[in-house]
């Protein structure tokens, strides 16, 4: 059962037949708190469309910044259900620097849980958005930039000392 609705999903996020449908699907997904990553997705559809490379990047900064925004949303609730007591080395260090620190929402593993801590912190909403929006953007676009505009050869000799 999981396995056919798993092939179902991807043959409806297939990028060729969808493109940045697609890519706004998955950058919604890949930042909630699920381990999926949207950067495929974009370089896959960046490399077969250039003229798609700005429309692919902005698709996917809106969509992974909604992902975070559902993360924020989470976090707000959970402090609602479970206990106001914010200890921690992540909660000062949030408190101490604020929305800001959602610049690093595009961190894979860590960012995730950075918009649920703002929102368990009741961090100013829109700045926390704007912030969170900043880091995915340069995100994909320092990433997509790389891997289409730096030689193929230089990725496979990259890959061939791991």
């Amino acid at each position: 059962m999981i396995e056919s609705t798993v092939r179902w999903l991807l043959n409806v996020l297939a990028i060729p037949d969808v493109g940045l449908s697609s890519v706004f699907i998955i950058s919604v997904l890949s930042a909630t708190l699920l381990p999926l990553g949207s950067e495929p997705a974009v370089f896959a559809v960046a490399k077969a469309n250039a003229a798609l490379f700005w429309p692919v990047i902005l698709v996917a900064t809106i969509g992974n910044t909604l992902g975070g925004v559902i993360d924020y949303l989470i976090g707000y609730g959970a402090k609602q259900t479970f206990t106001d007591k914010a200890e921690g080395r992540w909660f000062r260090w949030m408190q101490r620097f604020g929305p800001k620190t959602l610049l690093l929402s595009w961190l894979p593993g860590v960012g995730d849980p950075l918009c649920a801590l703002a929102g368990w912190l009741r961090m100013p909403f829109w700045q926390s958005v704007l912030f969170m929006s900043i880091g995915k953007f340069l995100r994909y676009l320092t990433m997509t930039s790389a891997l289409l505009y730096i030689p193929d050869g230089f990725w496979q000799e990259l890959g061939n000392l791991f």
